[in-house]
């Protein structure tokens, strides 16, 4: 079967299995994608792996997306000079398409069906505050990991998961890092004191800064004239 007409058959048997917890689809680069309720995701889950035609047995990534400032351009700069780098001192906004206001945060889950050698993007968006979704553990094993990274980088809560914990992190760390509103520099920072003899925590002195890369042109063409 011609790529094309088998991507088409998949989109024809997820619309007739998911029903109405199929919010969207969408077919770009040879792979489908589709987004579902957030409250259907364990349903959903068992749909796709047990339905004959789909048989996505596998669940190869699971990863929390944070959607804050989606669109947003750090800086906007439209001009080069011969200083090398400068510091940035404003922020732009990007004519970029932003998403639907279904939730700042979402959960995106990559399965394959190995029997069937097919793939699927399934993505879900979560309104809760903090976010929380069930948890996928029950259908796919290697859920646990993977649920555990998005709760300690990107604070998404899985419930139903039988050790929700942080797993790349320290035990002490605040916050979480993969937001977007986390800051670069952190929060605290860690240094041996050879007075105490152990390592302690104290006030992260690293300065905030975001460097502007600028253009060095040896050719005499004017830097204003550089777009």
């Amino acid at each position: 079967m011609p790529a094309t007409l088998k991507l088409e058959a998949l989109v024809d048997r997820l619309t007739a299995s998911l029903g109405t917890s199929l919010v969207a689809h969408a077919v770009a680069q040879g792979e489908v994608s589709i987004v579902v309720a957030s409250v259907d995701i364990t349903k959903v889950a068992r749909l796709l792996r047990d339905t004959p035609g789909l048989q996505f047995e596998q669940l190869s990534d699971l990863s929390g997306v944070d959607y804050s400032t989606y669109g947003h351009a750090d800086w906007i700069t439209q001009q080069a000079t011969t200083q090398g780098f400068s510091r940035a001192v404003s922020h732009g906004q990007a004519n970029l398409q932003t998403p639907s206001s279904q939730g700042r945060f979402a959960v995106a889950y990559q399965l394959l069906s190995v029997s069937l050698n097919q793939r699927l993007r399934v993505k879900t968006y979560l309104n809760d505050d903090p976010p929380r979704v069930a948890s996928v553990v029950e259908v796919w094993a290697c859920a646990d990991w993977y649920e555990r990274e998005a709760f300690d980088l990107f604070g998404i809560l899985f419930e139903g998961h039988p050790d929700l914990r942080r797993i790349l992190t320290d035990y002490g760390f605040i916050g979480h890092p993969f937001r977007k509103d986390f800051p670069l520099e952190g929060y605290v920072e860690v240094r041996y004191d050879p007075e105490k003899k152990r390592v302690v925590y104290q006030p992260v002195s690293i300065e905030a800064r975001t460097l502007v890369p600028r253009v060095i042109r040896d050719d005499g063409r004017a830097p204003d004239a550089v777009h």
